[in-house]
């Protein structure tokens, strides 16, 4: 499930794209399928353990381009072991949330990226994230959870105030916003409840399907309940290092 869109991000094959705080690595899978040269990071080993060897599984059945590469990287995103300007293009999709000093995240982002380079920044929405907040403290109120939610114009404010250029955004994922609003209803663990389990399966049929029904539907109202918010930024040509 991509929240990106990678044609607007203006990605290429040859190029260097960081996806930052990758997880489980969806959209670094999807930017090596594109042809680029990828870097997966995040501080967590086992998830980058995983996405390692899907990496190694995407070349053996010959779904990447000749020439693209990819690998992981661990390490902390608040000191990128990177050089100045070194990638093309960053995604940075549901990290910044959870990073309480996400002013000197956004400095090292731009820090890496080069001058030119694109960078799309991705986070739970205000609204559908706030419903979240009211319905239950245990969704966000818990180790390495959400400490803040942002609005439209504070995201954007502080990616400019870093070094960063407004292009345009979306939102994403209307159709999971229910899904979230029912798990802080039932308790947000509780994924064994027979209307979560049911809500969770018709996801995971739309995931795979994309039937068009249902497609439609989303498109419509993503305006309204998309949970992600995706802003496209670029790094000025003549900047220098942001921060």
């Amino acid at each position: 499930m991509l929240t990106v869109d990678f044609d607007r991000l203006g990605l290429q094959p040859g190029e260097r794209a960081l996806d930052l705080g990758c997880g489980a690595g969806r959209h670094a899978f999807e930017m090596y399928r594109r042809g680029a040269d990828v870097i997966a990071f995040d501080q967590d080993p086992d998830e980058l353990s995983g996405v390692r060897e899907m990496f190694a599984a995407m070349r053996q059945a010959g779904e990447v381009p000749v020439g693209a590469e990819a690998d992981v990287k661990e390490g902390d995103a608040l000191a990128l072991p990177f050089a100045d300007g070194e990638f093309d293009r960053i995604v940075a999709a549901e990290i910044l949330e959870h990073v309480p000093a996400d002013l000197a995240l956004l400095a090292e982002l731009v820090r890496v990226l080069r001058p030119g380079g694109t960078v799309a920044l991705t986070v739970p929405r205000w609204f559908p994230e706030l419903v979240c907040w009211k319905l239950s403290r245990e969704y966000h109120d818990v180790p390495g959870g959400h400490i803040r939610i942002y609005s439209d114009a504070e995201l954007v404010s502080k990616a400019e105030g870093a070094g960063l250029v407004y292009d345009g955004r979306h939102y994403a994922h209307a159709l999971h916003a229910p899904y979230w609003w029912l798990k802080c209803v039932v308790g947000v663990n509780d994924d064994d409840h027979r209307l979560v389990a049911a809500y969770h399966r018709l996801l995971v049929w739309d995931i795979m399907r994309r039937p068009r029904l249902t497609r439609w539907t989303e498109r419509a109202l993503d305006p309204v309940l998309g949970k992600s918010l995706v802003v496209y930024l670029h790094k000025p040509e003549a900047a220098g290092r942001a921060g």
